[in-house]
């Protein structure tokens, strides 16, 4: 049976400036969010949920907007849900009634990170110095100013206290983030599929996805807004470098082989795709660049490069010491992007400063992908968890 919901995204303008660790003020800031499920009136039931780069507000449910494109990513996304021609929250198989962020007694909320292209103030909106897109003049952002913006909402929704904050791969960083510097405030985190530090594979990835779409003569500098050229040939490489970063050899045989796209034999062509893998790539391409802003995923992607709890606090020890949340680490045994080792670096940091942490190892073949794939499996874990941590 289909109970799926529909959700209108909301938008908020801070009345503050948000301050950056940069040295710059961000002023006049919108934040684009989403909620699902009642508040108590106690305002003690609240759930945050972050995204990871290419996600927004829209997490969960059908969203109501004619003009929404949804960013439900994932190895065959399409594929899933039942949901064809609905545009269905990215992690919507997690949030909702009787699931694993169970809306019956959970109030979820969700926003589009700050730098971000899905209503959250980015580099795609106006300046409100020169009436003109910021592009590249847009401020360097790190993972504290996404978590400082999302607390100023969260201030302006009359909400000072949060039962949890979770996230996958980049939200998981943000889920760490708030437990670290705001540690009053958060009862518990659940960290899936993420790190306290990109490795140096992952920071090099992600160093040729931003060449890729600097590099495209129509990137010009970051001020492409306009002029009626974008850098979608560059993005549509750095999208396509980063959706293989986020499978697994064995996943891409098993979907893909080298089974030939469009004939029986090789065609002898250079511009046109043989192989099914190649035709999928030039398709997660084409759809993404439809939806993204190229400058929003250079300024996310350098975010969480520079993530690095261990160097910002001397030692990862250290930067566990001020967590006062009970903390749930999930990993997937095919992630080589975001390793399990990490998790296990973290989880070996908390218990060291005597923090209650529990660590999850799902063996599962789809690389980094199981986040946003293997629900099922991580549903029972993470409501075990979350009831343990609200008796």
């Amino acid at each position: 049976m289909d109970n799926t919901f529909t959700v209108e995204t909301q938008y908020l303008d801070l009345p503050d400036p948000v301050h950056l660790d940069c040295g710059r003020k961000l002023h006049s800031v919108r934040v684009a969010y989403e909620t699902y499920g009642n508040l108590t009136p106690e305002r003690d039931n609240v759930i945050l949920v972050c995204h990871a780069l290419s996600g927004d507000a829209h997490a969960a449910g059908v969203s109501t907007s004619p003009q929404a494109a949804g960013t439900r990513d994932g190895f065959a996304a399409e594929d899933r849900d039942g949901a064809a021609g609905k545009v269905l929250g990215w992690w919507d198989g997690m949030i909702g009634p009787g699931k694993a962020f169970d809306t019956d007694r959970y109030h979820v909320v969700c926003t589009n990170l700050l730098g971000g292209c899905r209503g959250t103030t980015g580099p795609s909106s106006i300046d409100p110095d020169t009436g003109k897109p910021y592009g590249s003049d847009f401020p360097v952002i790190t993972v504290a100013d996404m978590v400082r913006t999302e607390r100023a909402l969260l201030r302006e929704l009359g909400i000072e206290r949060l039962a949890a904050v979770a996230g996958g791969s980049l939200g998981g960083m943000q889920a760490l983030q708030w437990a670290i510097a705001y540690p009053e405030s958060v009862d518990s985190i659940v960290v899936i599929a993420s790190t306290h530090g990109l490795h140096p594979q992952g920071v090099a990835w992600n160093a040729i996805a931003r060449e890729s779409i600097m590099g495209d003569p129509a990137w010009q500098g970051g001020h492409y807004h306009g002029t009626g050229r974008a850098p979608e040939a560059g993005m549509g490489v750095a999208r396509m470098v980063g959706h293989i970063t986020y499978l697994s050899a064995p996943a891409l045989e098993d979907r893909f082989a080298r089974r030939l796209q469009s004939s029986d034999d090789i065609r002898y062509t250079l511009t046109e795709p043989e192989y099914q893998v190649e035709s999928y790539l030039r398709h997660q391409a084409s759809s993404f660049v439809r939806r993204f802003d190229a400058n929003t995923y250079l300024y996310l992607s350098r975010a969480l490069t520079y993530f690095d709890l261990a160097r910002e606090h001397g030692t990862l020890r250290n930067a566990m010491r001020a967590v006062q949340a009970k903390t749930l680490l999930i990993a997937f045994s095919s992630d080589w992007l975001y390793p399990p080792s990490a998790s296990r670096d973290i989880e070996q940091a908390l218990e060291a400063e005597g923090k209650t942490v529990e660590f999850h190892l799902i063996e599962a073949p789809y690389g980094h992908d199981c986040f946003l794939l293997e629900e099922a499996r991580q549903t029972p874990i993470i409501r075990r968890f979350l009831e343990g941590t609200t008796q």
